[in-house]
């Protein structure tokens, strides 16, 4: 049941990131796009760490922080939704998250490391959900996600943002 979930899974945004991701079992697909992603982050040469394309963007670092901190909250909200947790889950302002982390004065080797790391524990998180865990449902920034839908949000969010690394930042 960790197929494509329906667009009544999820937030309308985030059909931006759910429509990158590509066929094929999301469990393998967030251990393989991982490893796409390392591959990019691990070529970047030290000169272009802390480079921004325009004044108020984030540097390359501060996107990876920013992949990571989105990766360690939805693979939470899944958890959470996996579980029963009735309560409501609260909304993540990425600009306050990135204004507060310290990304962009650690190494990118560092950053790369720690969201393979926490990637590879969502990976086995997920494999042990079954069938009937995909389809929980609960609420996080006022919207009704499925287990499954946080699943496909997170491999989207982190093609999207290696493309934009790759598109704006590497070019």
């Amino acid at each position: 049941m960790f197929e494509r979930p329906e667009p009544t899974e999820y937030a309308d945004y985030y059909g931006l990131y759910i429509g990158r991701v590509p066929e094929g079992d999301i469990r393998d697909l967030m251990a393989s796009e991982i490893e796409n992603t390392l591959e990019l982050l691990r070529g970047i040469p030290a000169r272009l760490e802390t480079y921004r394309y325009a004044e108020e963007k984030w540097s390359v670092r501060e996107v990876v922080g920013h992949v990571l901190d989105v990766e360690r909250v939805f693979a939470y909200r899944a958890l959470s939704f996996a579980r029963r947790d009735p309560e409501p889950l609260p909304s993540m302002e990425q600009d306050g998250w990135a204004l507060a982390s310290n990304a962009h004065e650690r190494p990118l080797a560092e950053l790369a490391d720690e969201l393979e790391a926490a990637r590879r524990s969502h990976v086995a998180m997920f494999r042990g959900f079954d069938d009937d865990a995909a389809l929980r449902t609960g609420v996080a920034s006022g919207f009704r996600f499925t287990v499954r839908g946080i699943a496909y949000v997170l491999v989207g969010h982190e093609i999207h943002h290696r493309s934009v690394l790759a598109e704006r930042y590497l070019d």
